[in-house]
C-alpha cells in the first residue's frame, strides 16, 4: 500500500509538471485549434474542463480527421436525446417495438471481434510474450493515422466523457471519447457513467484514458465499407486506442476490452487487479447478501450466473478489485450489459426476455425484424418469420451467402445493449464509490471430463495457480467449428492482456498478500458430463452451487477434503435443491457429480505445466510447485482409492 501512495504522489508531481509545460506553446496551439473548429457553445464545454491535457487530444484529431461539425457532449439530458436522435436520423439505428428499441446492423463480416488486426502497440525493447498479440508502436501509429487522415470529411465528430468505475471514487477512471459514429456513442451512454462532470471534479489531475473511433466510408445500409482497413491498435504509451473502419461494439467501443488492456497495466503498476469477472450479490439467510466476482470464458454461463433469479446484479463482465483495509472491494467498470441474445428464451432467461419485451431504452445488433417493427433472433423460443431484414440485407429462410453457407435469422453474436437500471434484480450497490467487499472468487469454464461442479481451493494461492491459472475451456461446435478444443485461458483474460502472462499471474497472487480475511477461491464446472456423454448438471442446477458458496464463505456448511480441493457434502446440497430448485436430490447424483477423475486431473496438469514450460518465460516458480504438489496429492489418492474416487469414500 505504501508503495502505491509513493507511486500514486510521483504521478501527480508529474502530471504538475507536466501541465506546467502544456501551459506554453502546446496548450495554446489546441485552444486556438478548438477555437476556430468549433462553435462558442461547444468550444465554451470543453474549455470548462480545467486540463491543459486534454485539450490538445481533441484538438490534434479534429485537425486529422477534418469533420464538418464537432458536437461536445455535456451528459445534459439535452445532449444525450441528441445523440441518440442523431444515431436514427443518420440510420445507423432504426425505430423497432417496443417503445425505446433500435436496431442497429453491422457489415457483413463486421460482427465479432477482429482479433487478426487488433494489436497491443509497444516500443521497442517491450516483449508481452507469444500469447499477446504486438505491433511496433512506430509502424502502428503511422498506419493508423494515415487511415483517420480526412476520414471524417463531411460527418459530425463527437466528443464524449465517460468514467470507468463509479464517479466520486478512488476506482474512477475518467476517459475521453472521440467517435463518428452517433451509435457508438449512443451505446456508450447505455454502458458507462457520462464523465463531463468527474472531468470537472479531478481537473488537471485527471489521468485519463483516450478513444478514437471511426466506422470509416459507409454503404447504403449505412455500414462500414471498407473492412480491409479496419484496425483496432492499443497504444500503451499513451494510454490511447485507435478503432476505425469498424462498427461492431466490441471493435469500437472503446471503454469495454480495449480499455481493459489499459487498465490492466495500470492495475499492474498500482497494485490492484483489472479482472474479466462478474459481480453479483448471493441472498443468504435472514435477508444477509454476500458478493462474489467470477471469471467465465465466453459461451461457458457468465451473464446467465450474473443474472440468476432471485439474486442480485452488479455487473456482468469486467471488475476493478483493490485492497482496502485488509479486504477486497470490487466495482463494476460498466453500468450496462453488452449480452449475447443467441438462445435467450422466456422459461431460463426470464429478466432478460421482459427487459427485450417490454418498453425501455436497448439496442439490438444483427437481429431479424418484420414489417410490424417486431425482432426476432436465433433458439428465442418462438416462431421465426419466412422473411424479413437483417444483418445481411433482405433476408428469406434459406438464404445463403457467397460461400453457400446458410445466413441465420441473427447473426450468433447478435447482442443487446442496456442500462442495468432497468433491470428488477439490480443491486443497489451499483454505484457506490467504496464498491462491494468480495466474499469469494469464482472461475468457471467448459470441461467435460475433469471438474467436479464446484470446488474450493484451500488457499489464496493454490486458487490463483490451479483454478485461476489452469483456466481451461473447450470450444464448441457453434463457435469454432471444432467441439472439445481445451483452450488456455488463464483467470479468462488472455485476450486482453498488456502484460506477460507471468507477471499477470504474479500480480494475482501478490494481491492475496496482507488480506485479514482473503476472498476464498472456488472452480464451477457446468458442463461435467457422465460416461453416456450427457450433462450431469442441469441448466439451473447453478442457483444450487452459488446458494452453497454463500453458505460456506460465511461459515455455516463443512466440507470434503479431496487431492485438488474441498468439496460440499451431500447432507448440505440435498436440502438447497430441494428448496432452490424443488428437486430431489440423490445420493447418486451426488457421486457421479463429484467423483474425483484422477487421469483426467494428471493429464491437465501436464498440459498446464507444458504451456508455463514453454510458452510462458517469466513463470513464477511458485506455480510449478504448487502443480506439482496437486499431482502429488493424486498420485497418492490413486495408489489408495484407484483412479476414480467417490466422494463418499474420502
Amino acid at each position: 500500500m505504501k508503495e502505491t501512495i509513493k507511486a500514486n504522489q510521483e504521478e501527480n508531481e508529474f502530471l504538475e509538471q507536466l501541465d506546467a509545460q502544456l501551459g506554453g506553446n502546446m496548450s495554446d496551439e489546441a485552444v486556438e485549434t478548438l477555437k476556430n473548429k468549433l462553435e462558442e457553445d461547444e468550444y465554451q464545454k470543453i474549455t470548462r474542463i480545467n486540463n491543459p491535457r486534454l485539450y490538445n487530444f481533441p484538438a490534434q484529431h479534429i485537425e486529422l480527421c477534418t469533420p464538418k461539425k464537432v458536437f461536445v457532449c455535456t451528459d445534459s439530458a439535452e445532449d444525450l436525446k441528441y445523440i441518440r436522435e442523431t444515431s436514427i436520423r443518420n440510420g445507423e439505428e432504426i425505430e423497432v417495438a417496443p417503445e425505446g428499441h433500435t436496431i442497429h446492423f453491422d457489415a457483413y463480416g463486421d460482427q465479432g471481434r477482429d482479433k487478426a488486426h487488433t494489436n497491443i502497440l509497444v516500443t521497442d525493447g517491450i516483449d508481452l510474450g507469444e500469447s499477446i498479440s504486438t505491433r511496433n508502436r512506430d509502424q502502428g501509429y503511422t498506419e493508423v493515422h494515415e487511415i483517420l487522415t480526412g476520414i471524417m470529411k463531411g460527418r459530425e465528430l463527437f466528443v464524449r466523457f465517460f468514467c470507468l468505475g463509479p464517479t466520486n471514487s478512488e476506482f474512477s477512471m475518467p476517459c475521453v471519447q472521440i467517435t463518428d459514429s452517433a451509435y457508438v456513442a449512443h451505446s456508450e451512454d447505455l454502458l458507462y457513467r457520462q464523465g463531463y462532470e468527474e472531468f470537472i471534479r479531478q481537473g488537471s489531475s485527471a489521468r485519463f484514458f483516450k478513444f478514437v473511433h471511426s466506422q470509416g466510408e459507409v454503404d447504403e445500409r449505412n455500414v462500414s465499407k471498407n473492412l480491409d482497413k479496419r484496425r483496432i491498435y492499443i497504444d500503451i504509451t499513451e494510454d490511447t486506442v485507435y478503432s476505425t473502419n469498424t462498427q461492431y461494439g466490441g471493435n469500437t467501443i472503446g471503454l469495454k476490452k480495449l480499455a481493459m488492456r489499459l487498465a490492466i497495466r495500470r492495475a499492474s503498476e498500482e497494485g490492484w487487479l483489472t479482472e474479466h469477472m462478474l459481480v453479483m450479490g448471493i441472498h443468504g439467510p435472514n435477508n444477509r447478501v454476500t458478493y462474489f466476482s467470477g471469471a467465465y470464458p465466453s459461451m461457458c454461463g457468465k451473464t446467465s450466473t450474473a443474472m440468476l433469479e432471485g439474486e442480485t446484479i452488479v455487473g456482468d463482465d469486467i471488475a476493478y478489485l483493490r485492497k482496502n483495509d485488509g479486504q477486497v472491494r470490487a466495482v463494476n467498470v460498466e453500468k450496462g450489459m453488452f449480452g449475447i441474445i443467441q438462445g435467450v428464451n422466456e422459461k431460463d432467461d426470464p429478466i432478460q426476455w421482459q427487459a427485450l419485451k417490454n418498453p425501455g431504452e436497448i439496442i439490438i445488433s444483427n437481429v431479424l425484424y418484420d414489417d410490424n417493427g417486431d425482432f426476432y433472433w436465433t433458439e428465442m423460443g418462438t416462431a421465426i418469420p419466412e422473411k424479413g431484414n437483417n444483418h445481411s440485407g433482405e433476408w428469406f429462410n434459406g438464404k445463403k451467402d457467397g460461400k453457400e453457407k446458410e445466413i441465420p435469422c441473427s447473426h450468433p453474436n447478435a447482442r443487446f445493449t442496456l442500462d442495468l437500471n432497468i433491470l428488477p434484480n439490480l443491486d443497489p450497490t451499483l454505484d457506490d464509490p467504496k464498491g462491494v467487499v468480495v466474499s469469494g472468487v469464482v472461475y468457471g469454464g467448459r470441461d467435460s471430463d475433469t471438474c467436479v461442479p464446484v470446488e474450493e481451493a484451500f488457499d489464496w494461492v493454490h486458487g490463483i495457480i490451479t483454478k485461476g491459472a489452469a483456466l481451461e475451456s473447450e470450444t464448441t461446435a457453434a463457435t469454432l467449428g471444432k467441439e472439445g478444443v481445451r483452450e488456455f485461458n488463464p483467470m479468462s483474460n488472455l485476450d486482453f492482456l498488456s502484460v506477460p502472462i507471468g507477471r499477470y499471474i504474479q500480480d494475482n497472487l501478490d494481491f492475496g498478500k496482507g488480506l485479514n480475511n482473503p476472498p476464498a477461491i472456488f472452480s464451477v464446472n457446468y458442463f461435467i458430463t457422465g460416461k453416456d456423454g450427457q450433462f450431469l448438471n442441469e441448466k439451473n442446477d447453478k442457483k444450487v452451487w452459488f446458494k452453497w458458496m454463500e453458505l460456506r464463505v460465511n461459515g455455516e456448511v463443512e466440507t470434503i477434503e479431496t487431492p485438488t480441493g474441498r468439496i460440499p457434502k451431500y447432507a448440505d446440497l440435498a436440502p438447497i435443491f430441494k428448496t432452490v430448485l424443488q428437486h430431489e436430490y440423490t445420493m447418486d447424483e451426488y457421486k457421479e457429480q463429484f467423483t474425483v477423475r484422477i487421469p483426467e486431473h494428471l493429464a491437465k496438469i501436464e498440459r498446464i505445466t507444458k504451456i508455463y514450460q514453454t510458452q510462458v518465460s517469466d513463470t513464477p516458480k511458485i506455480l510449478f510447485e504448487t502443480l506439482e504438489a496437486q499431482k502429488q496429492r493424486l498420485l497418492t489418492a490413486k495408489e489408495k482409492y484407484g483412479e476414480y474416487i467417490s466422494p463418499d469414500r474420502l
